[in-house]
């Protein structure tokens, strides 16, 4: 459905316009609708789906002009993304003359946020700690909210602010208007919807058959762990990556990942909780505007960032819950452009990619770590077709024809050669090969095993077992390595107590229990005596008996 064909007024269909919309996303054509009714709303759609068009263009619409008390609130796990939504929802009120927007969040100075809302401000996108402080301070008062969105409910949850949003639901006693926007739907999310929505609220579920993006390209890199960061570096270099995503789980990894791209020549940058809210806008705006060609960045942090131009996303560290690779994914691919997600995976992280592919119902591909050769041709294949541009203008080539002539002449180098060298300069030094690079082939089969359903002796007979020995074949190689010398078949032991009946003489077993039984008898105490069982447990004797 085109924006054109639906009801809404024409200041909001020329700002749409204007943004660059024309068709509504498969979210916003169930939830636009259901919201303009004045219905409650449980909206789930992964990341990347237009959520904020969803709530944003019914949000604007309620809200009265004329009337400068707070009307709409909206909360957000994460500033960066309190920040883009406030800015979305306010393109769309651009020619709606008297909706004022404004974000609320923690890390800017209180005091010029109080200043605004002195003002008059209709709709506050906000975190929820910031949100109770103003509330707390009675700059902000919910008698005439018409409208509360939660956008990212289930990433409020899982960063603790579960509290502070029935906090702020409960303190809205007026009749009003309760949205629920998330990518999943986990237990505690249906419970805030039973208890603080209505019983009419519509539940609208826009989900694909795969989690994933289909415009998304997904490979994986068994490789060791060591060799994370090198074949990182190798990647950015062989896909010529003008603006990539890379996620880490920890923000020790993205400062540390952040400073080695950097010596390596990358510009690159680091996003996480710690930095403060002047450096992470410094950091976000050098990334869209494209000045920026590597962002680093953890789960959090990375909730705000909506750049429709990521080449690829590189997952350093596989994330530690299945649903925040699909959040990770998802910031590539976007707007009908095809994506890249590659996958960093060492040692035992392989069975992690199968549960992805399991749950995701999607195919990842393993694919081999571009070798350095290859990347040094690759550069000097892209140099040389810039130079084979510039041979169509040959005058503009005459001064430094003369000028290798000249140098050529008085050193007395090949012109072949110089121009080696320049190429050489131009691309770099070539990186060395590192033989180890990947994890061994056993471990790779492995995991080949697990995924065919074979888990060796447990889930499958080992390959030892399988194949079966005829009993003249087993004979024949016995005697065959008695006359070699390599090896004897021994007699099965006998017991201690066999062996004296057979009046043969005693071996080493009936020693050993006759040197703890003198022993025992000497102490005259009751000695636990540790002896492995066929199960493996702890037996104790009293005394020594057999």
């Amino acid at each position: 459905m085109k924006y054109k064909e639906s009801d809404l007024n024409p200041e909001l269909l020329r700002a749409i316009e204007e943004m660059g919309f024309e068709e509504m996303t498969p979210i916003q054509k169930e939830a636009i609708p259901v919201l303009l009714e004045g219905k409650d709303v449980i909206g789930q759609a992964q990341t990347g789906t237009g959520k904020t068009a969803a709530f944003g263009i019914p949000l604007v619409l309620r809200m009265n002009p004329k009337d400068r008390r707070l009307q709409g609130v909206v909360l957000c796990p994460t500033r960066e993304l309190a920040i883009q939504a406030a800015d979305e929802i306010r393109r769309f009120a651009k020619f709606m003359h008297g909706v004022r927007v404004l974000p609320v969040y923690g890390g800017q100075e209180i005091y010029k946020q109080i200043k605004a809302l002195k003002g008059g401000v209709q709709i506050i996108v906000g975190t929820p700690g910031r949100v109770m402080d103003h509330m707390r301070r009675r700059t902000i008062r919910m008698d005439a909210v018409r409208m509360v969105v939660l956008d990212e409910a289930d990433e409020m949850l899982n960063m603790g602010f579960r509290e502070d949003m029935e906090t702020i639901l409960k303190e809205i006693d007026v009749d009003h208007q309760t949205a629920l926007f998330s990518a999943t739907m986990p237990q505690p999310i249906l419970d805030i919807t039973g208890t603080y929505q209505k019983e009419d609220a519509v539940m609208i579920r826009v989900v694909k058959e795969e989690l994933t993006i289909p415009l998304v390209e997904q490979t994986y890199y068994f490789i060791r762990r060591q060799y994370k960061e090198e074949v990182t570096a190798r990647l950015l270099e062989y896909h010529a990556l003008h603006r990539s995503l890379i996620f880490c789980n920890t923000k020790k990894m993205v400062d540390e990942l952040a400073d080695n791209l950097k010596k390596r020549g990358f510009s690159a940058e680091g996003l996480h909780g710690d930095l403060s809210q002047h450096q992470r806008d410094v950091v976000m705006n050098r990334f869209r505007s494209g000045s920026l060609e590597v962002l680093i960045a953890t789960d959090v942090a990375a909730r705000g960032i909506d750049v429709d131009d990521v080449e690829a996303v590189i997952n350093y560290d596989i994330p530690q819950d299945i649903e925040y690779y699909v959040h990770r994914i998802g910031r590539t691919g976007r707007a009908g452009k095809e994506g890249k997600a590659f996958t960093l995976v060492s040692g035992r992280e392989i069975y992690k990619i199968r549960e992805i592919e399991r749950i995701c119902k999607t195919k990842m591909k393993e694919e081999s770590v571009p070798a350095a050769g290859a990347i040094t041709s690759l550069k000097a294949g892209k140099i040389l077709q810039e130079a084979e541009a510039l041979l169509a203008d040959q005058k503009s080539l005459k001064k430094m024809k003369k000028i290798l002539e000249k140098y050529s002449e008085e050193g007395g180098y090949e012109l072949l050669d110089l121009a080696a060298a320049l190429l050489r300069i131009q691309t770099g030094e070539e990186k060395e090969e590192i033989e180890d690079l990947c994890e061994p082939v056993r471990r790779r089969e492995r995991g080949q095993k697990e995924r065919s359903g074979i888990r060796g002796r447990k889930g499958g007979e080992s390959d030892r077992r399988r194949k079966a020995v005829e009993p003249g074949e087993k004979k024949h190689n016995q005697d065959k390595r008695k006359k070699a010398g390599k090896g004897f078949m021994m007699e099965k032991p006998q017991r201690p107590e066999k062996a004296k009946k057979a009046g043969k003489a005693k071996d080493a077993g009936s020693l050993y229990y006759s040197a703890l039984r003198k022993k025992g008898k000497e102490k005259n105490q009751t000695q636990p005596v540790t002896q492995p069982g066929r199960s493996g447990f702890r037996r104790e004797r009293s005394g020594i008996s057999r």
